[in-house]
């Protein structure tokens, strides 16, 4: 059974708070992102593999599918 990605994500700053909805890709990581409010290089939580699961509305496609890690 195939389980159908969601690729939109809407990463929110945790400094300033901006909001941007983001494409996130099936065949690489975000570990680091620019917010384009504050201009502050997000990086992942501990724990985190990637920008999309520490301040995303929906995690990563490898832990969509159930991964570990991205990569």
């Amino acid at each position: 059974m195939t389980t159908k990605l969601e690729l939109q994500s809407t990463l929110t700053c945790p400094l300033c708070g901006h909001r941007t909805a983001e494409t996130m890709p099936v065949d690489a990581c975000w570990f680091f992102y620019d917010c384009a409010g504050c201009g502050e290089v997000l990086q992942p939580k501990t724990g985190d593999c990637c920008v999309f699961c520490s301040y995303g509305t929906v995690p990563c496609p490898p832990k969509q599918q159930g991964s570990s890690c991205c990569g």
